[in-house]
């Protein structure tokens, strides 16, 4: 065999085994974490020298990994300086991997495509083939460092300038913050997370930017750089993303600051610009970053209700957010409100929107409600905390949030097995599970009679 047959066959098995893009993910990721927590179980890792423990660095690592945030042990405290920089280095490995992943396999399932549409969708694209894909992963890549580069140091000139830390110190905090944030992570140095910068803009905005940015997914941002000028010319993606970004944030905002007003454990002490700014910062973090600026298990039970909504919905596809995704949430308002009205097609603007798309947004969201579902319960049967609380914690670790009530650490190790398990499958549940949906698509070539139950 010569040289081309050999590139030829090696070519052929590379794209046999990725038939099966479940096994990729799940195995990348799952190792990932037994990595992570090898090193964070190593008694360097630990202030006290001694080592954490195989489930607290499993946990740990998973967290990291799947960028949720729920911790065990505090960050800043119970984990040595090697421990923190494996901590950092997990959450850009999984930031930076949901992203590379989502995009690889949209062009895999791109592939799937009948000639015309493939044609069409390389010239929307134009990332289709094998050079166009490495200028996607490159600028991903790029993409990613430079937002985190800008956000550190804003962090780190507030933290040196405005709070008089060594400039050391700053830098690092800044870089670590401004990481975990860009990814959706969650993870902060200090025991309340962000609450002591409350009413402090200068960090609270751009934390809440590198959230707003990361969560929206790199083909949004990439199109928004191209044509921002045109939104005529936006895809449907973007248009959905952008629009359901924005209710949710200005809805998020209006019901968490007016809820929370007069609470004398979280805004009732605030200024009233303070308490929009903190409101603002709730909402955006439950869109699955993870920080809090305020006491969340001190916040009333409708703003958990709330948060958990937003937490189930999530942010935008291939970016770093978890949940649902707000692309699913919003194609199946579209779909809802087309049934409303009566219309036998699902229109978004200019475009119509292919069935096997509303099936699977509906197959998404209502395996997550399964989920979420009997995790509840499941942990409900070993804890002896309220429905509420643990209805909170489970959807943040499905949303791979990490935001929580206070609860996590007081689990069982039953308990913060099923909330690892969890924070996992939902980090790569909804992208493993679209590419399989997709993938699996084909064509009935004949048509059974219909019938139409009654619903309802």
């Amino acid at each position: 065999m010569g040289l081309s047959g050999r590139r030829a066959a090696l070519g052929s098995a590379v794209l046999d085994r990725f038939q099966h893009p479940a096994q990729v993910i799940v195995g990348g990721f799952g190792l990932a974490v037994l990595v992570g927590a090898g090193l964070l179980a190593l008694p360097v890792a630990t202030e006290s020298g001694e080592s954490a423990g195989p489930l607290t660095a499993l946990f740990t690592a998973t967290s990291a990994v799947c960028v949720t945030g729920l911790v065990v042990v505090d960050t800043g405290e119970h984990w040595s300086v090697f421990g923190e920089v494996v901590i950092l280095l997990l959450i850009q490995a999984g930031g930076l991997g949901i992203m590379t992943l989502a995009t690889l396999f949209a062009v895999l399932v791109s592939g799937k495509l009948g000639l015309r549409a493939r044609l069409l969708a390389q010239a929307e694209t134009k990332t289709l083939h094998g050079a166009g894909m490495r200028r996607v992963v490159r600028n991903v890549v790029l993409f990613s460092l430079v937002s985190e580069v800008i956000v550190a140091v804003v962090l780190s000139l507030r933290f040196a300038f405005g709070y008089g830390e060594p400039v050391g110190r700053a830098v690092y905090m800044g870089v670590f913050h401004a990481v975990s944030a860009f990814n959706n992570a969650g993870f902060g140095l200090w025991p309340d997370s962000l609450s002591r910068f409350v009413a402090d803009p200068w960090v609270c905005l751009p934390v809440a930017a590198a959230v707003i940015v990361g969560g929206l997914g790199f083909p949004v941002v990439f199109e928004l750089a191209r044509s921002w000028r045109r939104p005529r010319r936006w895809s449907v993606l973007t248009r959905i993303t952008l629009g359901t970004t924005a209710a949710l944030l200005l809805v998020g905002t209006v019901v968490l600051a007016s809820a929370e007003r007069d609470n004398p454990h979280t805004l009732g002490p605030l200024s009233d610009s303070a308490k929009l700014l903190a409101g603002f910062f709730a909402a955006v973090m439950a869109r699955t970053a993870g920080f809090n600026s305020i006491d969340i298990s001190q916040m009333r039970p409708e703003s958990w209700l709330f948060t958990d909504i937003l937490m189930f919905i999530g942010g935008g596809s291939a970016g770093t957010a978890g949940g649902i995704k707000v692309t699913t949430f919003g194609l199946l308002a579209f779909v809802m409100w087309a049934e409303l009205r009566g219309e036998d097609r699902v229109n978004v603007g200019h475009r119509r929107l292919a069935g096997p798309v509303q099936r699977q947004a509906l197959t998404i969201a209502l395996m997550g409600v399964g989920l979420v579902a009997v995790c509840t319960l499941v942990l409900l049967s070993m804890v002896p905390h309220s429905l509420d609380r643990v209805l909170f914690e489970v959807v943040s670790a499905f949303g791979t949030v990490g935001l929580s009530t206070g609860i996590t650490g007081q689990l069982p190790d039953a308990g913060q097995v099923v909330i690892a398990l969890l924070m996992f499958i939902g980090r790569i549940g909804p992208l493993t599970l679209f590419s399989a949906l997709a993938l699996r698509e084909r064509t009935r070539r004949y048509e059974l009679p219909e019938e139409r139950p009654i619903v309802g």
